[in-house]
């Protein structure tokens, strides 16, 4: 039997960034990774977090209790459907480098790195008239310096000429709203928490806040990536996702009933 794995892309990618990862995990772990709403093939219909949890919900209801993988945006996605459903549906959580409110305020400054909420708000005007420009901020602050990305920056600078930044402004606006913080603390599912050491998106101390609050959680660090250990740091991050599901023994179902 293999372990279902629903793979969740960040914001402007899509579900294809996660083909390496699904190869590279191979035959133990049967890959689901779909395109998010205005990404991809699904430009179509709510463009908003709560669509792209709607869209987790139907997926894990086609697989058998999933490890649920979010990364950046798909982070979110992951927290809001948790937030509406639970866990019950889940075997597991893995979140890579991502802040359940990117937004700092008077008494959170674990947000988006060096950016205070003045700048994060005014940024939702520039998508549409300055996309090239985005984007190549964008493509420049998913890796660390000197990382050899299995998804070359070529290539996402590909994924992101392919979006439409007005279809994407939403969910950007979405994003920056959200606040899942007291979603954390409900998380009874073993969690794994990945960040990339040198991400210029997040500090480490946002990692360490989540797994401070979540009940079953615990730390991964990836030392040479940025925002995106997954790309940066494959055979690692796929080592880690093995380690996490033999050390809490996800193979099974949480629900399969005991053999007498």
């Amino acid at each position: 039997m293999t372990i279902p794995v629903l793979l969740l892309h960040g914001w402007t990618m899509r579900g294809a960034v996660f083909d390496d990862v699904a190869q590279r995990l191979g035959a133990d772990f049967t890959c689901l990774a779909p395109d998010l709403p205005g990404h991809g093939e699904q430009r179509e219909g709510d463009l908003s977090l709560d669509a792209c949890a709607a869209l987790v919900g139907r997926c894990v209801d086609r697989l058998d209790q999933p490890i649920l993988v979010g990364w950046s945006m798909g982070a979110g996605a992951a927290w809001r459907y948790i937030s509406t459903h639970g866990t019950s549906g889940l075997r597991g959580l893995v979140t890579i480098d991502m802040s359940p409110r990117m937004l700092p305020d008077t008494d959170w400054d674990l947000g988006l790195a060096g950016q205070n909420a003045e700048a994060i708000l005014a940024a939702s005007g520039k998508i549409e008239p300055y996309w090239p420009r985005v984007s190549e901020s964008i493509s420049r602050n998913m890796f660390a310096q000197g990382s050899d990305p299995t998804l070359s920056r070529s290539a996402v600078r590909g994924f992101l000429s392919a979006q439409d930044p007005a279809i994407l402004r939403p969910l950007w606006d979405d994003l920056v709203a959200m606040d899942e913080r007291e979603t954390i603390a409900k998380i009874d599912i073993p969690y794994l928490v990945c960040f990339g050491a040198q991400s210029q998106l997040y500090t480490h101390r946002v990692a360490d806040w989540i797994a401070a609050q979540a009940g079953n959680a615990q730390l991964q660090c990836f030392e040479h990536s940025g925002h995106s250990p997954h790309l940066e740091e494959p055979d690692s991050f796929c080592d880690a996702i093995r380690s996490f599901v033999a050390a809490q023994g996800l193979e099974t179902s949480r629900f399969e009933p005991e053999r007498t």
